[in-house]
């Protein structure tokens, strides 16, 4: 057997210093080593051009290598300073949003002539929906506690009791979020510090990641934008628990948010794995109620703190629209039919149009049935008729449901970030609509099964991109194909 030839430029675990040149899709930017054997390219990312950084290499090929970001160490002419706290989750907030904008519609665009082999996809290109809050557009946000910080000027670890996120590149040092981050509840992240130093004052360890032990382990918080309030969870494990007490706390809560505080709710997870539910632990209701209300659209939506929904709802209204849009730009196609709504989760999608076509015949279908039993919550409480949910793998769904074979003719698809699996996806071509919308989170697969879509008969006839995540690499896609 031929021996593997070595990478004659970087070592796995290598930390070099490197100068971002250029940006590829989904945040990664691209350095290159030049030197007498010719030009090594290295993917970074989180990072932007002209950015001078600190990476460390994880993966060695031949020709590139993949690295983890360490440290910007110096930044990029185009970004400006502001006033919010720099934490991981928004690496390019000191980047203007039209450049934010401007390299996520380029990347993708040149994922789907790449990958979904459309050469001229913008001649499609319908619309940049951009988020109608910039910053402050989260509705949930989870903080780690740590037993391990990070002394920024001596640049190495020490013991501290932290409360906030984990230190880029790493998964044993936490930083403390001691201002606001831009990204998530003004008053809230302001009040984090006095959070974190009465958690301290109670003598209870934080989680100390690598002997995977101590008390404190998470502090997760969701936000109703209809209501303005806040809804609480402590993770914590059981050792040390009878030291803790959980109504006190509450009170501390109220004392410092008022009435925004919905309720508060405690979690025990003594599981090792880095989650903040754990699978044998346990949620107990302290104090106020378990769910939070959200309104999309003019309907309503209750949710608790394992339910999915969308993190920036005001920007998912968007997204729901545009959805709409495509999915009854022929509403004659649409009325008097069924609308298939695919890995439908809590059922927003269909329930947005049903209310909007009252002929259509809305089914929706997800594997999760805590999703699907949210769902028909939703559509009692909003009155919605002519919907069905069920909880069926999409794929399996028409043997076991054949009264509606051949009677669909839209279907909605929103899977997850892997995309739809090959054998699932030729089931679903097989159904024989006339068109389908299909929304993504992560336009990568989207594009490669475009592909497929188009390979089958379908035309891709509008694509827009919808900025759900303001100064991430994240971008969402709704693509309208027809027959």
């Amino acid at each position: 057997m031929p021996r593997r030839e070595r990478n004659r430029f970087v070592k796995r675990g290598e930390i070099l210093e490197l100068k971002i040149e250029d940006y590829a899709f989904g945040g990664k930017g691209i350095a290159r080593i030049h030197n007498d054997e010719g030009s090594f390219v290295l993917f970074v990312p989180n990072t932007l051009p002209g950015q001078k950084v600190s990476a460390r290499v994880v993966k060695s090929k031949k020709s590139y290598a993949e690295c983890k970001l360490i440290d910007i160490l110096e930044m990029s002419e185009d970004e400006v300073a502001l006033k919010y706290q720099e934490i991981p989750g928004a690496p390019y907030i000191q980047l203007p949003i039209d450049k934010q904008h401007n390299y996520k519609y380029t990347s993708t665009m040149d994922l789907f002539k790449k990958i979904g082999k459309v050469p001229n996809i913008e001649d499609y290109f319908d619309e940049f929906v951009t988020s109608p809050n910039l910053f402050h557009y989260r509705n949930k946000m989870e903080y780690s506690f740590s037993a391990i910080g990070y002394d920024r000027e001596n640049k190495t670890d020490v013991d501290e009791f932290t409360l906030g996120f984990k230190r880029r590149g790493t998964w044993w040092i936490g930083e403390n979020l001691d201002n606001d981050s831009g990204i998530f509840d003004e008053e809230l992240e302001s009040q984090l510090r006095e959070i974190r130093n009465y958690c301290e004052k109670t003598g209870l360890p934080p989680w100390h990641a690598p002997k995977r032990e101590g008390f404190f382990r998470y502090l997760v918080i969701r936000k109703s934008f209809k209501t303005n309030e806040l809804l609480f969870n402590l993770v914590t494990t059981s050792h040390g628990l009878d030291n803790f007490n959980l109504n006190k706390f509450a009170e501390y809560l109220v004392s410092l948010f008022g009435n925004r505080v919905a309720g508060f709710l405690h979690t025990i997870n003594d599981e090792q794995g880095d989650r903040t539910i754990a699978t044998n632990g346990s949620i107990e209701l302290i104090y106020g109620k378990d769910k939070i209300v959200e309104e999309l659209l003019g309907l309503n939506f209750e949710i608790s703190m394992k339910s999915f929904f969308q993190t920036n709802p005001k920007s998912a209204e968007k997204l729901y629209s545009k959805v709409v849009d495509y999915a009854l730009e022929n509403k004659e196609a649409v009325d008097n039919s069924i609308v298939l709504d695919l890995f439908c989760g809590t059922g927003t999608i269909g329930q947005i149009i049903a209310s909007k076509s009252s002929n259509a015949k809305i089914v929706g279908v997800d594997i999760v049935a805590s999703a699907i039993e949210d769902a028909k919550k939703n559509a009692l409480r909003n009155n919605i008729e002519g919907v069905d949910f069920y909880a069926a793998d999409v794929g399996k769904f028409l043997f076991t449901h054949p009264q509606y074979k051949n009677k669909i003719r839209t279907i909605i698809l929103d899977p997850a970030r892997s995309g739809i699996a090959p054998k699932t996806l030729k089931k679903i071509i097989n159904l024989n609509a006339e068109r389908m919308v299909y929304v993504s989170c992560n336009p990568a697969t989207q594009a490669r099964d475009t592909e497929t879509i188009m390979n089958a008969g379908f035309k891709l006839k509008k694509i827009s991109l919808v900025d759900q995540f303001p100064h991430t690499a994240h971008i969402e896609t709704v693509v309208l194909f027809e027959k």
